[in-house]
């Protein structure tokens, strides 16, 4: 799915600026950076979960144990 993305982005990109040595580059630039953003996205995406659990986590350590010391 992430190579579908890059290539579209890199036609798309072609397209709108024609075909040179400077447009190709601004091309795989641009390809790259959509992609980097994505990336993280799904990283995110992934980590949720966890990220949820040690919030909770936190919320009841400083809720009911950290009241008790």
């Amino acid at each position: 799915m992430f190579e579908l993305i890059f290539v579209m982005v890199f036609i798309g990109m072609l397209v709108m600026t024609g075909v040179t040595f400077v447009t190709v580059t601004l091309a795989i630039v641009a390809s790259f950076a959509v992609m980097f953003v994505l990336g993280m996205m799904g990283v995110v995406i992934q980590l949720l979960p966890w990220i949820v659990a040690f919030v909770i986590a936190i919320w009841v350590y400083h809720r009911f144990i950290a009241r008790e010391g």
